[in-house]
């Protein structure tokens, strides 16, 4: 198996396949289901496990960048609250499923790279 040639993060960007880069990762763009595998490569995608860390980054990341807008929006800018709670109240599932898509696709990215695994004991 080669090491891919492009970085995690770019693959992330792309939410591409971890081997290659070229077929998408997920099932449709719009969702958080992986395919069965690379059309482009062949890769399986059976051994992919990112488990619950692309979502405990997303929602650190996604309530500094949700809350901090907000005030700044209605405390420095003066938009009324029901505009700022409407804006925010629609922006914050879309910006959630972009951060969730790339922090998955990286993490995948990097469990790939790295040949990431569940621990096993060692036969003594």
């Amino acid at each position: 198996m080669s090491k891919p040639t492009m970085s995690p993060f770019a693959i992330g960007l792309k939410c591409a396949c971890p081997r290659c880069g070229q077929a998408p990762l997920f099932a449709a763009w719009w969702s958080l289901n992986l395919g069965r595998g690379c059309t482009a490569c062949k890769l399986d995608y059976a051994f992919v496990d990112s488990g619950d860390g692309p979502a405990i980054f997303g929602i650190f990341i996604l309530g500094f960048v949700a809350l901090g807008g907000a005030l700044v929006m209605h405390l420095s800018f003066g938009v009324p609250l029901w505009l700022t709670y409407s804006f925010w109240g629609i922006a914050t599932p879309v910006i959630a499923l972009g951060l969730l898509r790339f922090l998955k696709a990286t993490m995948i990215a990097l469990q790939f790279r790295n040949k990431a695994e569940e621990g096993r004991r060692a036969s003594e």
